[in-house]
């Protein structure tokens, strides 16, 4: 009988909320003994036995600006965070992306417990801006879970061990062609007839700064393309911000409440495949719309301080992972000043009149799913394979 592990377990947003539920799930399976969880995560994570230790949206901010007026709430969570960390004692402390956070708690439990291995999945993209944060982290983490190819040597370089783990998009259960035509049904988009999903972010700063825009958008597509049916996955703590921002127009919001996680998710992945065209924030959902063969244009806006510090910042000339793996510009983006209604306007009715622009993206987002480890092991079970490798050595 394998010993019983106990896992510090920390994600701070949905995307967080994916990698570890396939990280807890594979770790299950492949140690073959108990297993426990505590942690910060959300409602995957808690479907896969994780006991949170207070909800994870409330970690779901992102950019200076954004951050300061929930500043003293922040560092509170960080003190009990790594509080609770310590009195887990747990074998290995893993965070999840959220580096601003993740980080800091991170570097205070190492510091009173430095015996403690602290796994952090998700490489920072120092490839792209900040590259000195490999050398900081080098000081509290000592393994690291990358999703992208590139990224390892960044972090050996540093000092710490790293396993390219792939990136879950590419072993997730994509919907099939029967539940796309029966979500087309479902809301009434006839053969011939196109769908446009909007998905202006999870958290509460991005979708008051991309609601707007999207809106603006819409409108002006609906003039030209009446027939044009709108839907917006949310997720749950965002349906009335988004709703509010859409009254008066004829969108349909999904809201996830209504159902269970796994059905919320099935639910948003035959959304994916049934659109013909996708309007979302820049993030991880470009790949995950890319999985579901769904032509995209990615857009982003953030707080005018926030822009100003990272556009001093930034190293790579795209924000879009399927550009920068296939080292072109197939998926249109706009971000911060380009990031207008005209511009958005013009490069999705692109994509709604133009089939051989939408077939080109799709085999450049193929290439990059290639790219990714599609059709290898899964990313969870490869994660919880090098996550039990390096506590065993």
């Amino acid at each position: 009988m394998n010993e019983a592990l106990t896992f510090f377990i920390i994600a701070g947003e949905s995307s967080g909320d994916r990698l570890g539920a396939a990280l807890m799930q594979g770790l299950k399976s492949e140690h073959g003994g108990t297993v426990n969880f505590i942690g910060i995560g959300g409602p995957l994570m808690i479907d896969q036995g994780l006991e949170s230790i207070f909800p994870m949206d409330e970690l779901s901010v992102m950019g200076i600006a954004e951050v300061l007026p929930k500043i003293r709430l922040l560092l509170r969570r960080i003190r009990e965070a790594a509080t609770a960390v310590e009195n887990a004692n747990p074998t290995a402390l893993i965070t999840i992306d959220s580096p601003d956070f993740c980080f800091r708690v991170a570097k205070r439990v190492k510091s009173r417990m430095p015996t403690l291995r602290v796994i952090h999945y998700v490489a920072p993209s120092v490839w792209a801006w900040r590259p000195k944060r490999a050398a900081k982290m080098a000081g509290f983490v000592n393994h690291v879970l990358a999703l992208l190819p590139f990224e390892p040597p960044y972090m050996e370089a540093e000092g710490m061990s790293c396993d390219f783990v792939g990136h879950p998009i590419t072993v997730e259960q994509q919907a099939t062609n029967t539940q796309a035509i029966a979500f087309r049904n479902e809301l009434g988009v006839a053969d011939g007839e196109h769908l446009l999903t909007l998905l202006p972010g999870s958290r509460t700063s991005e979708v008051t700064r991309l609601g707007p825009v999207f809106r603006e958008v819409v409108e002006r597509l609906l003039r030209e393309h009446p027939n044009l049916r709108i839907a917006i996955p949310s997720v749950g703590v965002r349906v009335e911000l988004i709703t509010q921002i859409f009254e008066g127009v004829d969108v349909t919001i999904l809201d996830p409440r209504k159902f269970t996680s796994k059905e919320s998710e099935e639910r948003k992945r035959a959304c994916y495949k049934a659109s013909n065209i996708a309007l979302a924030a820049s993030g991880t959902v470009s790949l995950e719309l890319a999985a579901a063969e769904t032509p995209m244009v990615i857009a982003y806006k953030m707080h005018w301080f926030t822009a100003f510090i990272k556009r001093r910042l930034v190293r790579v000339s795209t924000a879009t992972l399927v550009n920068l793996l296939t080292d072109t510009n197939a998926v249109p983006e706009f971000l911060l000043e380009e990031c207008t209604a005209d511009n958005i306007y013009r490069s999705v009715k692109n994509l709604l009149d133009n089939a051989e622009a939408c077939d080109a993206q799709l085999v450049v987002s193929a290439k990059a799913m290639e790219m990714l480890g599609k059709g290898d092991d899964t990313s969870g079970s490869r994660a919880a394979k090098s996550v039990l490798n390096f506590i065993n050595n």
